[in-house]
């Protein structure tokens, strides 16, 4: 009975989340203490020691640092620097914007701010080139999602943190690294098909890409803390897999915290004056960390419930093995067609994935990176955050070819994609 009302919360939350505008992680919140004090009996301390504190602290502090890049211009103008290179190649746009976008996301502007700068610039290039916008459309949404997935990145700070919560703490690295892997493999396969289908559409007229400005010397000093710090995080959890009997690596290893490493980058940042400290606090995406900390409250709730343990185990012993990868493709995606990925549905399906993969003997890995191409399959959804941010950049006159073009096609076309991934997946696992 608690665990039918815990699903209705989470339901109803997000069903609030999307009808009245207000954030999810609120509505979360008020059914957390609600249910967690008055129908479970837990102690008002108790409910409120639910907030996910980890996470919070990770996407705060990798943030923080991210944004001095974002407000001193150097993440936007290494982006016209990116697309200038191409500019005598039209054939190849797809994949130029997809990896310039992806580029600038992985460096950490995240997934909204790169789509919101790249975007626009995708379909006036389209319009000049002749490129379909709806390949346009997803080779620049394809390209934020995995840049953002990047182990270092927005995205997967945020998995990073919700695969420790659910246990995976020692194999955390390869798992998010396993997740980065699939959405840049994807992206290629699809905007491959989709090249070779439109080719004869597309110009042979250089693309009219304005020259950009040379980088000012704190922009070239934003891009070595940078470009230091993503080595450091990724170096040493690479030779402790590489070299694992060796104490020292593995001693560092076990001290290695990007969160932390991200607030000592910011310390050296604003001692090199790279931006304002207030600046660069107010633009923390609060509303995001009180999203996903809100929503995790919830969850906690429904693991104290036994709720993710009675889903779980429905999964794990209903659902045939092979098929428990593309069921959770098919369940990310039905909730990212209206809820976000980061702040609704991996908070919610993440903690199911131990007991599934017991049950079913199927990699952890494989089973995460469902969940999160499934979801952001359906993010380029003129209902879901991607699409209505590429649907507001479209003219007026226009926007109702995009919105069929994204809804009818462009959704439904990355979702079977994820769902053939998972399947191989499965095969091959």
């Amino acid at each position: 009975m608690i665990s039918l009302l815990i699903i209705m919360a989470i339901v109803t939350s997000i069903a609030l989340g999307y009808r009245t505008k207000i954030n999810t992680g609120f509505f979360a919140m008020g059914f957390a203490y609600i249910i967690g004090s008055f129908v479970m009996g837990m102690k008002a301390k108790a409910v409120i020691g639910t907030w996910p504190i980890k996470i919070f602290f990770i996407v705060f502090a990798v943030s923080l640092f991210y944004n001095f890049a974002i407000l001193n211009g150097t993440l936007e103008k290494l982006a016209q620097h990116l697309l200038y290179r191409t500019r005598k190649f039209p054939h190849l746009l797809p994949f130029a914007i997809f990896f310039a976008a992806m580029i600038i996301a992985a460096l950490g502007a995240g997934y909204y701010s790169v789509l919101a700068f790249f975007g626009p610039i995708t379909l006036i290039l389209c319009e000049k080139t002749g490129l379909s916008k709806l390949t346009g459309a997803l080779a620049v949404n394809y390209g934020c999602l995995a840049g953002s997935n990047f182990m270092t990145s927005a995205s997967g700070v945020i998995f990073k943190g919700l695969i420790e919560n659910a246990g995976y703490g020692e194999n955390v690295f390869g798992y998010t690294t396993t997740i980065f892997a699939v959405s840049f493999i994807i992206p290629i396969i699809v905007l491959s098909a989709l090249v070779i289908t439109n080719k004869k559409n597309i110009s042979d007229a250089t693309m009219d890409v304005a020259v950009p400005e040379e980088f000012n010397d704190k922009q070239k000093a934003n891009l070595r803390l940078i470009y230091t710090m993503v080595f450091i995080v990724l170096l040493i959890p690479v030779l402790n897999i590489l070299i694992p009997g060796n104490e020292t690596i593995k001693f560092v290893n076990s001290k290695m915290d990007i969160g932390l490493i991200a607030i000592v980058f910011s310390i050296i940042a604003l001692m090199m004056d790279l931006g304002k400290q207030k600046e660069v606090v107010a633009k923390v995406p609060w509303e995001t960390i009180i999203m996903i900390c809100g929503v995790g409250m919830l969850i906690s709730i429904a693991i104290k419930a036994g709720t993710i343990g009675l889903l779980s185990g429905w999964i794990g012993t209903n659902i045939p093995k092979p098929m428990v990868p593309i069921a959770l493709c098919i369940v990310g995606g039905s909730m990212s067609f209206f809820a976000s990925t980061l702040g609704v549905v991996a908070p919610a399906l993440f903690p199911i994935i131990p007991a599934i993969a017991v049950a079913t003997g199927l990699n952890p890995a494989i089973l995460f990176a469902s969940i999160i191409v499934g979801a952001q399959a359906t993010s380029v959804s003129p209902f879901s955050s991607g699409g209505s941010l590429l649907l507001g950049a479209e003219r007026e006159e226009h926007k109702d070819v995009l919105f069929n073009q994204l809804l009818f096609r462009g959704a439904p076309l990355s979702l079977i994609v994820a769902t053939v991934f998972g399947a191989v997946f499965s095969a091959v696992m």
